[in-house]
């Protein structure tokens, strides 16, 4: 199973926002911090914020902070969220599969897929940026010209 990139970039902008320590970069900022293309961060960014995930202020003085459930929120919860409860596999597509009304491997993959979902389910946010990552992310937010 491979995440969709919004998926994969929403938990890296957590987990940037998770280490930032008071400070609020912006959307832009993050993007860069990601290397991602900014169009692509602000999708993600209007989702979290949507989700209750992330503050997001524009303006003077404005930037993005985790909120305490985004802190807390769990890495299996986002993932089905920006994944979707969709099934691993489409019987139903065009053409259906000839096998659908009595196949046994869409139940094998969505078992398959639930247990991924809930392993990740205890894991949080701020499980995920203690050592090493926490002061990973924080070297790779500060720049080239600060680490100097």
């Amino acid at each position: 199973m491979r995440l969709l990139r919004s998926t994969d970039l929403a938990l890296r902008v957590l987990m940037r926002l998770a280490v930032a320590a008071g400070a609020t970069p912006t959307t832009r900022q993050v993007a860069a911090d990601m290397e991602v293309p900014y169009t692509h961060a602000t999708k993600v960014v209007a989702e979290l914020q949507h989700l209750g995930l992330v503050d997001a202020r524009r303006g003077r003085g404005g930037g993005l902070a985790l909120t305490e459930k985004g802190r807390t929120t769990s890495v299996g919860a986002v993932v089905r969220t920006f994944e979707g409860e969709g099934d691993v596999v489409d019987c139903e597509g065009t053409p259906g599969c000839p096998l659908r009304s009595g196949c046994l491997l869409r139940g094998a993959l969505r078992r398959a897929q639930e247990a991924f979902f809930a392993s990740l389910d205890p894991v949080t946010v701020s499980d995920l940026v203690t050592d090493p990552t926490g002061p990973l992310l924080l070297e790779i937010s500060r720049g080239p010209k600060e680490r100097d």
